[in-house]
């Protein structure tokens, strides 16, 4: 029974109102049967036996009847895209009483997830930068459910919701199901450990902020003991040099000098930290330019972090970890960071095609491949736009550029008119490099191709976050907060120290 985050009073706009939701039966009719129909607001407007609650007022009822009748498209994880559908939809189809958005997360809050490796290291506090999904819904005119997908049922057009169980084990609300006209499947992925023996139990991912902010109260744990007991660096070993492992690495090596500072030992060591970064390919950041990819290796050379390509990992250990060839690369602290696939659960979704990676097939509109009522996007989709096209690659520019697409597709699709075909456009990829660094390649409309550095790619990179913001806060909104962010850093330590 899996157990979801449960920390605000506020919880209860995300639960079913004080109702007990109630099982469809088998062959019921899906017309007829509260919780897996048409019936909008199954638990919201059912009372502890199952019968209609009474409104409060004629306001309260007709504004519950109308409910009941709109369209209603669920959209089940709220990460860059699933959020951002969210909001565009709510500012709009939502707002005017067209249809009901409900968006379903297994969190209370979001996080970017490009962030997730500065969380790790410490340079960035996850809450500052979280948003709470009750919050957006609020301003979005969408309704938020806290849960985690568990089942489809497509002849009921329901999915069901594992129980919600707080951190001292007690069940909060049961398995409930949630009906819907529309779905939309935007969980995005999880790391893929290809099988390796001990990855699951050493290692962390980086797939959510509860694994970033694990992974940093560990190391600020390893640097506690190295001051005081051990006096020997510690060793850190991130398998994958892809852009989050790339990042990480470089993250790391601007917060060591800065952890260190607080610290007699850790001073002496020069090196607090021993990072090696493993790579099975030929080279670091295969997505880019191999001149960038060079560079980047450069770098983190240049920082002291020993760069091994062409190693493919054979186990993970509790303090080490072994390569293929016999080599053993000493390790107190372990990120897996070696490619994606899509969660378990899509396997289980009542008929959906997956493919090798989990990921759910989709046509070029989004829809699934056996069901037009469904449709999947982000990392969670294998989408190939044309017959001479790629699959669609699993990045948040592609997520954010096919939640644009299914606004309007959806908007359409209402009107009863067909979805729209989604075509991907590449402008580029730009990494960190820590603090003030990054580099990368941007592409234009026209498809000229300009390679950044320095301080002009970190803006870059720093844009495209605050251009996520401003759909889900706005524009003014987000010129403050990033001032305010920045007024309220020169009060805090560089790096988080709990």
């Amino acid at each position: 029974m899996p157990a979801l985050p449960l920390r605000f009073p506020l919880l209860a706009a995300a639960l079913p109102h004080g109702a007990r939701p109630l099982s469809p039966a088998p062959h019921a009719d899906p017309a007829s049967t509260p919780g897996s129909s048409r019936f909008s607001g199954e638990a919201d407007f059912l009372d502890a036996t199952g019968q209609p609650r009474r409104s409060r007022s004629a306001a309260d009822l007709a504004s519950r009847e109308t409910a009941i009748a709109r369209h209603r498209i669920v959209i089940v994880g709220g990460g860059a895209g699933g959020l951002e559908l969210a909001a565009r939809l709510g500012d709009s189809v939502g707002r005017d009483g067209a249809a009901e958005i409900i968006l379903v997360d297994a969190a209370l809050t979001h996080v970017w997830k490009p962030l997730l490796h500065e969380v790790a290291a410490g340079t960035l506090g996850s809450q500052e930068n979280e948003l709470d999904f009750l919050q957006q819904a609020r301003d979005h005119h969408f309704r938020f459910h806290l849960g985690r997908l568990e089942s489809l049922e497509r002849a009921h057009r329901s999915i069901w919701l594992a129980p919600l169980v707080d951190d001292d084990g007690m069940e909060v609300a049961p398995r409930r199901p949630l009906a819907y006209d529309t779905l939309v499947i935007a969980v995005g992925a999880v790391d893929n450990d290809f099988g390796t023996p001990g990855a699951c139990e050493h290692a962390i991912s980086l797939n959510n902020a509860d694994e970033a902010r694990r992974f940093h109260r560990r190391l600020l744990a390893l640097c506690a003991r190295a001051e005081m007991t051990t006096g020997e660096p510690v060793h850190i070993a991130i398998v994958g040099g892809g852009a989050t492992g790339v990042e990480l690495a470089a993250e790391l090596t601007g917060a060591a000098g800065e952890i260190a500072s607080y610290g007699r030992e850790l001073r002496r060591l020069g090196l607090p930290l021993r990072i090696s970064l493993i790579e099975a390919g030929d080279r670091l950041l295969a997505s880019v330019p191999q001149g960038l990819g060079r560079k980047a290796g450069e770098d983190l050379a240049a920082r002291g972090v020993d760069i091994r390509v062409q190693a493919k990992v054979a186990e993970v250990c509790a303090d080490s970890v072994l390569l293929k060839g016999g080599e053993r690369i000493a390790a107190d602290l372990v990120v897996w960071a070696a490619g994606v696939q899509g969660p378990e659960v899509l396997e289980k979704l009542d008929g959906l095609v997956t493919n090798d990676r989990r990921q759910l097939l989709v046509r070029p509109t989004l829809q699934t491949t056996v069901d037009d009522d469904i449709f999947a996007f982000g990392d969670c989709a294998s989408c190939t736009p044309g017959p001479d096209d790629k699959p669609v690659p699993p990045k948040a520019q592609a997520a954010q550029q096919q939640a644009l697409l299914l606004t309007r597709s959806l908007q359409r699709r209402l009107a009863g008119k067909p979805p729209l075909r989604f075509s991907y456009r590449d402008h580029g990829t730009i990494v960190s490099m820590g603090p003030e660094q990054a580099l990368g390649e941007v592409r234009t409309a026209h498809g000229r191709r300009y390679v950044l550095r320095g301080i002009r790619a970190r803006f870059g990179y720093w844009l495209l976050y605050r251009r996520h913001l401003a759909v889900l806060v706005g524009a003014a909104r987000t010129v403050l907060v990033t001032v305010g962010h920045w007024l309220t850093r020169r009060a805090h330590p560089r790096v988080k120290l709990h």
